[in-house]
């Protein structure tokens, strides 16, 4: 795409596209997902994306000045099926243990999508109102100013970066997949006691564990962290 975009304001088509809808913002943004989802990142592309709306390709230019700034509405409307239905409750440690879940849990539903786009800042609409809610949990809860923004920088990124190495895996085709799984017992199985002993002493309970997601278990980790860095938190005992 070229840098031809047209304001919204001036966005006006008074046809269908050839499949009878209306060419929008929000139906690019729609179709560019369904694409990405099953052909991966080669669908980005004009013609494709021309062809899967019934559109001529150089529509897209009124809505999107390239190819990236498509990339970062797809990467925001992400961040937004993320925030469906969410509202603070004023438990700070469960309002960002359900937001987390509910990044990674969107990020899987996509995981080609989540693969391209978990490390972009969108900057757009539906980002920014994730960052104020975040903040706002964290600066009502009574941390300050700058402890709110450090946690927030670690909340975020532990939760994107496991909503894309778990959305890697599961875009891995199913071959690739079973083979993973295989592993641990075709070799960590098979690992003797006299040179691994520690794997040989854990290896059912790591086989089991491996099976799923580190996140949940990595978030708890980080919540309890971030609640003994709480200024009201109450110190530890004095052991003596």
């Amino acid at each position: 795409m070229s840098e031809r975009v047209v304001p919204e304001g001036n966005r006006r088509r008074r046809r269908p596209t050839k499949q009878g809808a209306v060419l929008s913002e929000g139906l690019i943004v729609e179709t560019a997902l369904r694409l990405i989802a099953q052909h991966g990142a080669e669908a980005l592309s004009v013609r494709r994306l021309g062809a899967a709306l019934g559109a001529d390709p150089t529509a897209l230019y009124r809505y999107f000045r390239n190819t990236d700034a498509l990339l970062l509405a797809v990467a925001d409307e992400m961040i937004g099926r993320a925030q469906e239905g969410w509202s603070a409750t004023g438990d700070w440690r469960a309002d960002l243990r359900e937001l987390g879940l509910r990044i990674h849990r969107c990020y899987q539903t996509n995981p080609r999508v989540a693969a391209l786009v978990a490390h972009r800042t969108t900057g757009r609409p539906y980002e920014t109102r994730a960052v104020e809610r975040i903040l706002g949990v964290l600066r009502s809860a009574g941390f300050p100013d700058g402890l709110a923004v450090r946690i927030y920088h670690a909340f975020v990124d532990q939760a994107l970066a496991f909503a894309a190495q778990d959305a890697a895996a599961l875009a891995l085709p199913p071959a690739a997949r079973e083979k993973e799984a295989e592993v641990w017992h075709a070799v960590y199985g098979r690992l003797s006691p006299d040179s691994h002993p520690n794997v040989a002493a854990t290896f059912l309970l790591l086989a089991a564990e491996m099976r799923d997601s580190g996140y949940p278990f990595a978030l708890e980790l980080l919540l309890g962290a971030v609640s003994a860095l709480r200024p009201d938190a109450t110190p530890p005992a004095d052991p003596a």
